[in-house]
């Protein structure tokens, strides 16, 4: 399983409310371009957002649902990555002295993801999480964000 942690400098409370704003997904999370509400109240149990990737003009829409939720402690989803399958994303957050150890474990769960998924799949996830995590720190400790995109919100196809 691909597992990385980083120290936040910031409470776990602090950290938890950037977690539970399901439109600032995008902020953190490598290869989405945008996050929106699809049903429930992110981050209740079964709710789920929708997001965007991008790769030069091509533009894919899926969403993210919640499968667990410790409020303030721990969050784990299952991203939905249309014919590549679904992926388990466990996110957990630790006290460490007055800041947070961010743990992050993800790997494949279903579909071609999962049926392929090898060593070069874990490293893959490895490169990922790095800026991902790098961008969790940024948004939480700086505020550091994208700019929240104006018009209505686009639709999973």
């Amino acid at each position: 399983m691909a597992v990385r942690h980083r120290l936040i400098k910031k409470t776990p409370r602090e950290v938890w409310a950037v977690m539970a704003d399901g439109t600032r997904y995008a902020d953190w999370v490598v290869g989405t371009s945008s996050s929106y509400p699809v049903r429930g109240q992110w981050p209740q149990v079964d709710s789920a957002i929708g997001y965007e990737v991008r790769l030069g003009s091509l533009c894919f829409t899926n969403e993210t649902v919640v499968r667990a939720c410790d409020e303030g402690h721990e969050l784990e989803l299952e991203a939905h990555a249309g014919p590549l399958g679904t992926a388990r994303i466990a996110i957990e957050l630790r006290p460490w002295g007055e800041y947070t150890l961010v743990v992050i474990d993800e790997h494949p769960l279903q579909g071609v993801g999962g049926f392929l998924h090898n060593m070069g799949v874990e490293a893959l996830i490895q490169l990922r999480h790095r800026p991902m995590l790098k961008r969790l720190a940024d948004v939480c400790e700086n505020g550091r964000g994208r700019p929240q995109p104006t018009g209505a919100a686009p639709r999973p196809v």
